[in-house]
């Protein structure tokens, strides 16, 4: 159900001022930096690869643009494994300045997907099975006997009203976009949780998630075949969950968090 190791409609439009060539009297204001900032290279440097085309993002902060940008080209591998990206570069990239892809940068610093490499840029994380496999463990550990808690307890009609968020995912695979498939997937875990009523565990199991939806550094991209196929467990989820049957639920989720994407 989630994308990662081997699996993860249509993007709005670019929000003004992050369309990668917008005119620059649409370009969002910004107060000028450094050439030479702490933590990336000076425009005009060599970097260790090209930085990638921007997404379709929509948030009103800039700074919120970007980190949803940069999240959505971690999940499609369009940000590598391994490589160094600087501010500058990929500021100019979306047309705006290093100063709210710097901030972004370091709030995924602090979430383990890139490390900050000084006078250079940040370096995306390599990740290897075992790591994701770990996540895997912990992720089951949670959410397997919170959703047999809520399979004994809830309604039909409150898990009936789950099924759009479902046919999201479906949605997104069908069309192979891995980073739709990534944020509608953790939406559709994030309102099951939410049923127990228990915010910090929500909470704690979408960061969980978010890091098992990262790609490895040996296999970064996430097959349509795979999607669906991931998908398809979130309905049969749902009709397992409305049945209350116990022992359908608990395999659909083990096998979901050991064969899947996180």
């Amino acid at each position: 159900m989630e994308q990662g190791s081997a699996r993860e409609g249509a993007r709005p439009a670019y929000a003004p001022g992050v369309f990668p060539h917008a005119p620059a009297e649409r370009r969002i204001p910004e107060s000028r930096v450094p050439e030479q900032a702490r933590g990336e290279q000076a425009r005009g440097e060599h970097t260790h690869s090209e930085p990638p085309a921007p997404r379709a993002v929509q948030r009103h902060s800039v700074r919120g643009q970007i980190l949803d940008a940069l999240r959505a080209a971690l999940v499609d591998g369009e940000l590598v494994p391994g490589q160094v990206y600087s501010a500058p570069a990929l500021g100019a990239r979306f047309g705006v300045s290093a100063t709210p892809v710097r901030e972004a940068m370091q709030r995924l610093a602090v979430e383990g997907a890139v490390e900050v490499v000084p006078n250079r840029g940040f370096r995306v994380s390599e990740r290897g099975p075992r790591e994701l496999a770990e996540l895997a463990e912990v992720r089951a550990l949670i959410e397997v006997p919170v959703m047999l808690s809520l399979a004994r307890t809830v309604p039909a009609h409150r898990w009936s009203v789950l099924r759009p968020l479902a046919e999201a995912t479906v949605t997104a695979a069908a069309v192979g976009d891995r980073a739709a498939y990534a944020e509608s997937d953790r939406a559709f875990h994030r309102a099951v949780l939410a049923l127990s009523g228990n915010e910090q565990l929500v909470s704690v199991a979408d960061e969980l998630h978010r890091r098992s939806q990262w790609p490895l550094v040996s296999n970064p991209a996430t097959r349509r075949a795979d999607l669906l196929a991931d998908a398809s467990e979130h309905t049969a989820l749902l009709d397992a969950l409305i049945a209350q049957d116990l022992n359908v639920v608990q395999s659909l989720v083990r096998e979901h968090f050991t064969g899947a994407d996180g």
